[in-house]
């Protein structure tokens, strides 16, 4: 579970990066008290775009239309979705991975965690579109789905038609952009969307902590009651010579053995289990690497429950009846 845990703390960075990495973009330009986030409401006259693409240093520039928390129906059913208006073949239109992509308006390119097939019939809001295409690993704020549509449908969606936009994204960087706004990086605007998801990051560590000391204790529990059983035999090794350092190393080896297996059983079963969550799951790397270390540690300090047991037997009691 600790790594399922650290592989959904991995997969708010990793949705962030699928998604603000997939536009094609170097740089964003966002209204400046938008303060970073494309999580706002934020918005420019479309006219700006223009201008942006005109600075020195950009070599393309589109805009985009932002619109989060929507709700979209699907037969009889509702669900929540964040809505992209792109500008039809331009950054930020997504390669689909089945169907076709964006050709006009009315038609949408659903991420596959929306549930929807190529061919259905979707409403947004008061709009209806017809799903075109799929995308994979396009989804924000821990596994919302993006739709895609385009820009003129985003408008008239969030704006009633008006010719806003709540970003440009540019190839290169602009020298100069128009009054009002600012320049950001992607990884500004990750960023500011993981701090959208600083509560349940914290939440999800302090659980995993919680889990490490669950574990703890239940090792400590399994080897204090094998000491009690094994009280004879630490007699006997003990009336032979052994030291007390020798007992505890083989209460530390039982102890690491058993917590080092259940290691190996959970990074094979953490593969299977990423499908029970709506969010992507992405066990990140070092989490790997540092799951033995940190067995090994548990083990290591759960075999002191049990050190006091087996140094405390009785020598006399190997010659017991």
């Amino acid at each position: 579970m600790a790594l399922l845990m650290s592989g959904l703390v991995g997969g708010f960075t990793a949705e962030t990066d699928w998604t603000v990495g997939g536009v094609g973009a170097q740089r964003w330009v966002l209204a400046a008290n938008s303060h970073g986030s494309i999580a706002g409401s934020e918005v420019f006259p479309q006219s700006d775009v223009a201008v942006i693409a005109r600075s020195h240093g950009v070599t393309r520039a589109a805009p985009l239309v932002i619109a989060l928390a929507q709700v979209a129906r699907i037969g009889r059913h509702t669900m929540s979705v964040e809505v992209f208006g792109v500008q039809i073949g331009n950054m930020g239109d997504p390669a689909v991975t089945s169907g076709h992509a964006l050709s006009g308006s009315g038609q949408v390119v659903a991420d596959v965690r929306a549930g929807v097939t190529t061919g259905a019939q979707i409403t947004v809001g008061a709009m209806p579109f017809r799903v075109v295409g799929q995308v994979s690993n396009r989804t924000m704020l821990a596994g919302v789905p993006i739709l895609y549509v385009s820009l003129r449908d985003a408008q008239a969606l969030s704006f009633g038609g008006r010719p806003l936009v709540t970003a440009v994204v540019t190839r290169g960087i602009p020298a100069m952009v128009p009054a009002g706004l600012t320049v950001l990086s992607n990884q500004a605007i990750e960023q500011r969307l993981l701090a959208n998801l600083s509560g349940a990051v914290s939440s999800i560590n302090n659980s995993k902590v919680v889990m490490w000391l669950v574990a703890a204790m239940i090792v400590a529990a399994l080897l204090y009651v094998s000491a009690l059983q094994r009280v004879r035999d630490f007699a006997v090794l003990k009336a032979l010579g052994s030291s007390s350092l020798a007992l505890f190393g083989s209460l530390a080896l039982q102890a690491v053995v058993v917590t080092l297996l259940a290691a190996a059983f959970a990074m094979v079963i953490s593969n299977f289990m990423g499908g029970l969550f709506k969010q992507p799951v992405a066990v990140p790397a070092s989490a790997f690497a540092t799951l033995p270390a940190v067995a090994v540690g548990v083990g290591l300090i759960s075999s002191l429950v049990a050190l006091r047991r087996a140094t405390g037997a009785d020598p006399a009691a190997a010659f017991g009846g």
